[in-house]
């Protein structure tokens, strides 16, 4: 069984990835997407979107980076999928779920499902550009507005030359509104040949189970469920190995949330960073009372040195030092 971390455009970043992934029980993780529209992207774009790339393309606990494109010209993507493995990519991802309006008027993510043939095509290019060592990787939803071609269109991305496939198990019309329509995902593993992966509405050990039992699937990727809970995969890498599993405390994720905070300082301007901790602290509160109490306190709260010290911090732009009690 493997446990990957979604990449969700504007939410997992360097930052929460590198958080992440120190808490354990992930074995891949994804940048978020990266555009392409009709030229080779600099070496600039992949120091912004995959950083990563630049120390042994893993995050700092040693977790591989796959790089995700989106776009629908199968010849482009080609090429700079070609460029990302001279760089030190391990794998290719491709992008056809994200279910963003402004992405799929400019023909990108899961408005591509439309197209089965585009998608294999996208897909058979990649493949035949990149060296035959480096997988390349699909991430699909079930359709646009409807599920009938989503076993075509998974069909399509296997032919091609996918070697995995996630499937977000609703259609890019569905959102991200319960339910998950995982028995779509046993559909499509039983129509082809490489291992498919479970996402969407994985957000406790129990969930987990049922999503197992229903798709068919021991192969998962966590989106908001992880970023919600921490620690989620490596309690369902525990309960998957017959550990005993003890869910972190939130005396333990203090340090975690204290170091993306100081992270942010540094990486983000002082007017963005307070809203990425707000953003994380929010879907916190699913998992803790705590997050609700210190959510509270920091929702309107948009001075960076107060919220050094309302999370205990001292700051400095080259170093920081945490100091949680």
């Amino acid at each position: 069984m493997q446990i990957a971390l979604a990449p969700m455009e504007g939410l997992v970043d360097e930052i929460l990835r590198d958080v992440l992934t120190r808490v354990g029980g992930i074995d891949w993780c994804v940048t978020e997407f990266i555009r392409v529209t009709e030229r080779v992207l600099p070496v600039s774009t992949y120091r912004k979107l995959a950083p990563e790339l630049f120390t042994a393309a893993q995050t700092a606990a040693g977790t591989p980076l796959r790089v995700q494109f989106l776009g629908s010209d199968p010849q482009c993507l080609a090429d700079n999928a070609a460029f990302a493995c001279t760089l030190g990519a391990p794998a290719i991802d491709l992008n056809f779920g994200c279910p963003a309006k402004t992405v799929n008027k400019s023909r990108g993510g899961a408005v591509l499902l439309k197209e089965p043939e585009l998608l294999h095509a996208i897909v058979r290019e990649v493949r035949r550009s990149v060296p035959l060592a480096i997988p390349v990787t699909a991430k699909m939803r079930l359709g646009f507005d409807h599920k009938e071609h989503a076993v075509e269109c998974a069909q399509a991305l296997a032919a091609g030359g996918a070697a995995q496939i996630v499937v977000h198990a609703r259609t890019k019309v569905e959102g991200y509104r319960p339910p998950a329509h995982w028995e779509w995902v046993a559909r499509v593993r039983d129509a082809v040949a490489v291992p498919v992966y479970a996402n969407g509405e994985v957000w406790s050990l129990a969930d987990w189970r049922r999503c197992c039992e229903v798709s068919g699937v021991e192969d998962i990727m966590l989106g908001r469920g992880l970023v919600a809970c921490p620690d989620l995969a490596r309690q369902i890498a525990a309960a998957r190995a017959g550990q005993a599993v003890e869910a972190m405390t939130w005396q333990e994720l203090q340090p975690l949330l204290a170091d993306f905070w100081l992270q942010a300082r540094r990486k983000i301007s002082p007017r963005y960073a307070p809203g990425r901790l707000k953003q994380w602290l929010a879907m916190l509160t699913r998992s803790y009372p705590q997050a609700v109490e210190l959510f509270s306190l920091l929702r309107r709260e948009n001075d960076c040195e107060r919220i050094d010290a309302l999370l205990g911090v001292a700051f400095a732009p080259e170093r920081a030092v945490c100091r949680v009690d």
